[in-house]
């Protein structure tokens, strides 16, 4: 989509993904959004509408929360328009405002579908529409996703907390620059992002980590209890001793097999 010239029907989700592209552009210009009994105009100025003041920025955020939420929105955007309101000092990023409104919208419900949905896909970011990384656990979780990869290889490479990972991933699917390409995860791979599994919860207790570990973890976790557990390493233990630390040997491996 060219920043120049614009004029067309937003669907669903449309707005977040018009204003993302034209913060990601750094566009400058007018931008005018109309809907029933509604009508909207703003001067953007590299990629950002153009305030007066920190109150001014809070409005205008607000009014784009109100008008992304309209049906029959229609945009009309004319690049290169320089018509900024006199003393303007402040901007609203548009780029920004795309990711923390795309991010807000995700609650537990709506992460789990999402791991529903990606759970097996190989996943990655269009080069040319990449956010720019706000902070560290953003530039693991871009690189992460330099090249198509499954959520479970995904969450160990980014070392982020779960629902920060799923929600940039809301984000990204949200402005349509989420490449997913459809080949199954292997039937043995773990998956460290899917719904609620008893079987595994009750192995990570086992084990003392968390259902969402990463491998080198739960790897340490395991040789840490293996050690003690482990019948040849306790060659003064008697036959009942030796046979119950086989059952516990067998029961943590097990465990292990089952998250790593």
């Amino acid at each position: 989509m060219g920043a120049n010239s614009i004029d067309s029907q937003l669907g669903r989700g449309g707005l977040v993904r018009l204003l993302y592209r034209l913060g990601h552009q750094q566009a400058s210009g007018i931008l005018s959004l109309t809907a029933p009994g509604v009508r909207e105009v703003f001067a953007l100025r590299r990629g950002g509408i153009v305030v007066h003041d920190e109150l001014a920025k809070r409005t205008q955020i607000a009014r784009l929360a109100r008008l992304a939420a309209l049906a029959g929105l229609t945009a009309s955007f004319e690049g290169g328009v320089s018509s900024y309101p006199p003393g303007a000092q402040h901007v609203v990023s548009l780029a920004t405002w795309a990711r923390g409104h795309a991010e807000a919208q995700l609650d537990n419900s709506l992460a789990e579908q999402l791991v529903r949905e990606l759970a097996g896909m190989r996943l990655s970011i269009r080069a040319e529409l990449a956010p720019a990384p706000a902070d560290e656990a953003d530039r693991r979780m871009i690189a992460a996703m330099a090249q198509p990869r499954r959520l479970d290889q995904i969450w160990p490479l980014a070392r982020t907390p779960r629902f920060r990972l799923l929600a940039f991933l809301h984000f990204l699917r949200s402005v349509d620059v989420l490449e997913v390409e459809g080949i199954v995860a292997e039937r043995s791979a773990p998956n460290r992002l899917r719904s609620r599994d008893p079987a595994r919860e009750a192995a990570a207790r086992l084990l003392g980590v968390d259902d969402h570990t990463d491998v080198e973890a739960i790897k340490r976790a395991y040789r840490r209890i293996a050690r003690s557990l482990h019948p040849d390493l306790q060659p003064d233990a008697d036959a009942e001793r030796r046979r119950s630390l086989e059952r516990s040997f067998a029961e943590v491996t097990a465990a292990y097999e089952l998250l790593a």
